[in-house]
């Protein structure tokens, strides 16, 4: 099936901020537009409001004033679902309620000409479910928005068991030919997104709770080292407690329960305390004229360092080596043993493996980052028994590059390597189990949730046994399977390990080939 022609009308139930959105984004593209509410007079006032958005956008030079008349004309509300007869298309964008759901599809399937789809905008709900009592379960599908759905470029549209592939194509070379960025997903709780991105959430939690940091601290951790836009501190404050908790217990309780999306108790105790977020003046930050929100943990300074030795490839973090000596810092290469960076007073700085900073002699381990040179933050961690001199050199180094410095807990795997970790482990699974690709995981992540690199992408740059290592090691530390390495994530390792001797291989027999 092809895109649904520009000259077919779409229809959008639910006259709320997410049906304005779409709504609005099918009409500049050219469609007729429907809005329809069971609340009376709600979608003639969505109709309004998405007019006065064409009208601005005019007004700012964005689209022509022919164009945003020829809109204006093409968009209107709908008093009965009778009304959406001629649809070609209707999204469903009401409220997160099974029932309700599919007693309306239900409905619009008495309605709608045999040819039309039916998608759903859910974000947490089963394509599946909602589509069980449908008498043509094929031509229904799930179109996950995000919001705002005029701004924001991604589309999930995800197949339930008994959706059509034709239907799916149709939908998703539609939503591309609105301007959108659409990726194709199976039917699973959290589809990609509200899936994968699980452990930016949980990890902090989890941080806090093991008492290695505060959640200013490890929100400024994960911006300013990690690269990531928000913090998860402040995004679920943004979000709401309630909200980002209640599609956490929905994605644990979906897998059954697995450790891998386990709630968070300290969440858990925010909501139950009404600290909801920004709608409720407090959640874990303060809000209001009045309120003061904490500041993350900096390192007072200290001394540099004059010289150092890196013992082996630093890896992930080799860029450190250039940016030691660009600071004045004398640096000694030594190839064997490692990785390390040793200091002068004999302790040894390492990059977060997952494991902890007691069980070795004055070890003060470093966080991950995408880009060292462009982080402006970086944190430490050290145990009780790391040496003062060896910290205070560990910092002042740090310093030198021109970084602020966090010190955190003994935590194994830190905060952004645990992070980063477990997205590269949960996407391996998702792909190896047929959710999507690992190309439209990676841009549903960057699109969605704004992550400075697809899960994937972190995989090829760190190597394929870095993931595996440090959560192995974390497994170890926090026995219980949170942490174990998901079956996908091994044969992921072995399969780069297949394809590079092959390659190996061929470069061999190329060669013998060519002498003979």
């Amino acid at each position: 099936m092809t895109a649904i022609e520009r000259s077919r009308t779409v229809a959008v139930v639910g006259a709320g901020t997410m049906g304005q959105g779409i709504a609005q984004v099918a009409l500049l593209a050219g469609h007729r537009v429907l809005v329809h509410d069971v609340s009376a007079g709600l979608a003639a006032d969505a109709v309004g409001i998405v007019r006065d958005r064409v009208e601005r956008m005019a007004a700012k030079g964005r689209i022509e004033r022919a164009e945003a008349a020829d809109a204006a004309a093409r968009i209107g509300s709908a008093a009965t679902l009778a009304d959406l007869a001629d649809a070609a298309l209707v999204i469903e964008a009401v409220v997160e309620d099974t029932a309700v759901k599919r007693a309306l599809f239900a409905a619009l399937e008495e309605v709608v000409a045999p040819d039309a789809l039916l998608a759903t905008n859910t974000s947490s709900l089963s394509v599946t479910e909602l589509a069980g009592g449908l008498a043509h379960p094929g031509r229904f599908l799930g179109l996950h928005f995000f919001n705002p759905a005029p701004l924001l470029p991604l589309v999930e549209v995800v197949s339930g068991f008994a959706t059509d592939p034709a239907a799916a194509e149709s939908a998703y070379r539609t939503v591309l030919g609105w301007g959108k960025t659409p990726v194709r997903c199976a039917d699973t709780p959290g589809f990609i997104v509200n899936r994968i991105a699980r452990p930016f959430y949980a990890e902090a939690f989890a941080v806090y709770e093991e008492q290695g940091a505060d959640p200013a601290t490890i929100d400024a951790v994960l911006r300013e080292c990690g690269g990531f836009r928000m913090g998860p501190f402040a995004l679920t404050d943004l979000i709401g407690q309630d909200v980002n908790e209640a599609v956490t217990r929905s994605v644990w309780e979906s897998f059954h329960h697995s450790p891998k999306f386990t709630p968070s108790l300290a969440q858990r105790r925010l909501v139950q305390s009404g600290r909801l977020g920004r709608k409720s003046g407090h959640g874990w930050f303060p809000y209001g004229p009045d309120a003061q929100l904490p500041q993350p943990h900096t390192a007072a300074p200290e001394e540099a360092p004059e010289k150092v030795t890196v013992v082996g490839d630093l890896g992930p973090a080799a860029e450190l080596v250039d940016l030691i000596e660009e600071a004045g810092v004398a640096v000694t290469a030594a190839g064997s043993g490692g990785p390390y960076i040793q200091l002068p007073g004999e302790g040894q700085l390492v990059l977060a493996d997952g494991r902890t900073s007691v069980e070795f002699t004055d070890v003060v381990y470093f966080d991950l980052s995408p880009d060292y040179r462009g982080a402006a933050r970086i944190a430490l961690s050290a145990s009780a028994d790391t040496s003062e001199r060896t910290l205070a050199e560990a910092v002042g180094l740090f310093q030198r590059l021109g970084k602020q410095v966090s010190v955190i807990g003994d935590v194994p795997g830190m905060i952004v390597a645990r992070t980063v970790a477990m997205l590269i482990d949960l996407t391996a699974d998702a792909v190896a189990r047929g959710v999507a690709t690992a190309e439209d995981i990676d841009t549903a992540m960057k699109l969605g949730v704004n992550y400075p690199l697809g899960p994937l992408e972190w995989h090829r740059r760190l190597g394929r046994d870095w993931a595996y290592d440090l959560l192995h090691h974390l497994d170890e530390r926090c026995p219980g399977g949170r942490y174990a390495p998901s079956l996908a994530l091994f044969r992921l390792g072995y399969a780069e390990d297949a394809a590079d001797a092959g390659e190996a291989g061929d470069g061999a027999d190329g060669q013998d080939g060519d002498g003979a």
